[in-house]
C-alpha cells in the first residue's frame, strides 16, 4: 500500500484531498499544527513546519512514498522539508501566482516561470512581507525543490471557488451584487483561470498518486473576468472603473492558464459554466 503525508490538509479543498486519498486505498498521513483533526481512517502528526527539530521528531523514523505539500509557502520552508522528509517523490501545491511576472496575451504554458534565484536572507518570517510576495515565495520554494535529488512536482493551482473559500473572494462578489452595490474594476478587466473547490481536490489527489515531474497548470476551462463573475451573481449587476484598490480577482493583465500538460497527461477538467451558479449559491448559503 502506497504510503502518503500530506503537509496541511486541514481545511477547505485540502481535506478533500486527504479524504480522496484515503478512499482510495492508501496508507494516509496528515501532518499539521493540531488545530484541526485528520478525517477518520487517516494517520495524524503534530508539529509546525517551520521548527525543523520539532519536525523531525513527530517524524522520527517514518519515510514515504509520496508527499503532497499543501502549505509550503517560501523557500526556508522548503529547504527544511528538503533536509527532514524521506520521501520517493515530492508534490507542491503552488499557484497561478507564479506566474505574477508575466506580461502576455495568450494562455501561459509552465516554461514562462524560469528558475528563480534563491535568497534564503529575505524576511520570509514577516507576515507583511510574505502576503506582498506570494507569488515569488512560491517560486522560490519550487526552485529549490527541484534543485533536490527527489524526483518534484509542482502543481499551479489557478484561482479556486467554492462554498468553503475562507478567504471571502467570491463571498465579497455575492455580498455586494446581492445588496446592490457596485463592485471595483479596472477599465478593462481581464480574464484569469478559475477552478471549483472540488475539482482541485481531485486534480491534487489524482497527481498524488502519478509519477510526472516538473510544473503542470491546473484549472478549469472557460476563463473568466471579474464581470463575469458578476454576471454569474446576478443578470445586472453595477460596476464602478477605479485606477486602483479594485474588488478581488479584477485584473489588469492578462493571466489564463495553458491546461495543456495536464490534459497530455490524462487528466480532463470541467468548464467553468458547469459549476460556477453552484458555487454562488453555496457561497450564499454558507453566509
Amino acid at each position: 500500500m502506497k504510503k502518503v503525508l500530506v503537509l496541511g490538509g486541514s481545511r477547505y479543498f485540502g481535506r478533500g484531498v486527504v479524504e480522496r486519498l484515503r478512499d482510495a486505498g492508501l496508507d494516509v498521513t496528515v501532518l499539521n499544527r493540531g488545530s484541526t483533526p485528520a478525517p477518520t481512517g487517516v494517520a495524524h502528526l503534530i508539529a509546525d513546519r517551520d521548527d525543523e527539530a520539532g519536525l523531525a521528531a513527530a517524524l522520527g523514523s517514518r519515510s514515504f512514498d509520496v508527499v503532497l505539500d499543501q502549505v509550503c509557502y517560501t523557500p526556508v520552508q522548503a529547504a527544511i522539508a528538503r533536509r527532514v522528509l524521506r520521501t520517493k517523490r515530492y508534490v507542491m501545491t503552488s499557484t497561478i501566482e507564479v506566474y505574477d511576472r508575466v506580461r502576455t496575451d495568450v494562455p501561459m504554458t509552465e516554461s514562462l516561470v524560469p528558475a528563480s534565484p534563491v535568497d534564503f536572507g529575505l524576511p520570509w518570517h514577516d507576515e507583511d512581507f510574505l502576503e506582498q510576495n506570494y507569488g515569488e515565495g512560491k517560486r522560490q520554494a519550487e526552485a529549490v525543490f527541484a534543485a533536490g535529488d527527489v524526483p518534484f512536482a509542482s502543481v499551479r493551482v489557478a484561482h479556486v471557488l467554492g462554498g468553503g473559500d475562507f478567504t471571502g473572494r467570491l463571498r465579497h462578489y455575492v455580498e455586494r451584487v446581492d445588496a446592490g452595490d457596485t463592485v471595483d474594476i479596472h477599465a478593462n478587466p481581464r480574464p484569469s483561470t478559475f477552478i471549483h473547490e472540488r475539482e482541485i481536490a481531485d486534480f491534487l489527489a489524482w497527481a498524488t498518486t502519478e509519477d510526472f515531474t516538473g510544473a503542470v497548470n491546473a484549472g478549469s476551462h472557460g476563463a473568466l473576468t471579474a464581470v463575469d463573475l458578476a454576471a454569474a451573481i446576478a443578470i445586472e449587476p453595477r460596476f464602478r472603473v477605479v485606477e486602483r484598490d479594485a474588488s478581488p480577482f479584477s485584473f489588469d493583465r492578462y493571466a489564463v492558464l495553458d491546461t495543456s500538460r495536464a490534459t497530455d497527461l490524462g487528466f480532463s477538467f470541467s468548464t467553468t459554466t458547469d459549476w460556477l451558479r453552484e458555487a454562488v449559491e453555496n457561497v450564499r448559503k454558507a453566509a
